[in-house]
């Protein structure tokens, strides 16, 4: 196959963790095939029996975002333009339903569509050389896929006006001052450490992670009162799992982390 024939991602498995990879050199932007590509590879996670997920990239820079010139040719107006944002954040919502906790690994520079991705994951590591940026500015658009509102989520309202209407590039440590990664390594680590600590995601209580995605949700959706009132529905039921009785069985018979758990 040539790299004209191969698919801009491809699904990987690190024993119980999945990995998406944007693998299109040189540049890794966004398509219409990525996208589908992307949104195939999400729902082969979905279906699968992973435990976690990893979103990383090859290559000496993440992604350098939309490739204009292809996505948006054919948007012929308004109406197009909607219909194009809708598609775009009704994936990214796909994206952060995932059950199983999600990490991307991010390295160089990382911009639009794979910054959007990006913050549909559960958490970001960075690489020490990683630049951020929503930079739509310079073709007269604010971002549509989502990234505006998922920078004031975890950045705040004032930066995430600073971020999007300066289509600056911000460098992983101000991301991390910022709340918007939350780990920053030396570029060479990134990857090793980064799938460690998704493999010991993947070997946790995953029933109780989705249960803490969804707690997080409830709470970013209507704050802590409907947060609180979801509690019940939410927790309750992993009492009936089997990990949950193994567990417990666990640390009265032999103590505190000696438990291991089967995502059941």
């Amino acid at each position: 196959m040539t790299d004209s024939e191969k698919p801009p991602i491809r699904l990987e498995r690190d024993g119980d963790v999945a990995v998406i990879v944007l693998d299109d050199p040189p540049l890794n932007l966004f398509t219409e095939e990525t996208f589908t590509a992307m949104r195939a590879a999400r729902d082969e996670v979905a279906d699968s029996d992973a435990r976690a997920m990893v979103f990383r990239a090859e290559g000496d820079l993440f992604t350098g975002g939309v490739d204009v010139g292809r996505v948006f040719k054919d948007v012929s107006g308004g109406a197009e333009g909607s219909r194009l944002a809708a598609d775009g954040i009704r994936e990214l919502q796909a994206f952060e339903s995932l059950e199983v906790p999600t990490l991307a690994l991010v390295h160089g520079l990382c911009l639009t569509a794979g910054l959007e991705a990006s913050l549909g994951c559960d958490m970001i590591w960075a690489a020490d050389d990683a630049r951020f940026g929503l930079v739509e500015r310079v073709v007269g658009l604010t971002p549509f896929g989502g990234g505006v509102q998922r920078m004031a989520e975890r950045a705040g309202p004032a930066r995430a006006r600073e971020f999007v209407m300066t289509g600056g590039l911000y460098g992983a440590e101000k991301m991390l001052e910022w709340g918007v990664v939350n780990r920053v390594l030396p570029a060479a680590d990134l990857v090793e450490k980064g799938m460690k600590f998704a493999r010991e995601l993947a070997a946790g209580p995953t029933l109780a992670h989705g249960a803490t995605k969804r707690l997080v949700r409830a709470y970013l959706d209507g704050g802590v009162a409907a947060a609180d009132a979801t509690v019940p529905e939410i927790a309750g039921p992993l009492f009936d799992s089997e990990d949950l009785k193994n567990a417990v069985e666990s640390f009265l018979a032999d103590g505190p982390g000696k438990a291991t758990f089967e995502g059941r």
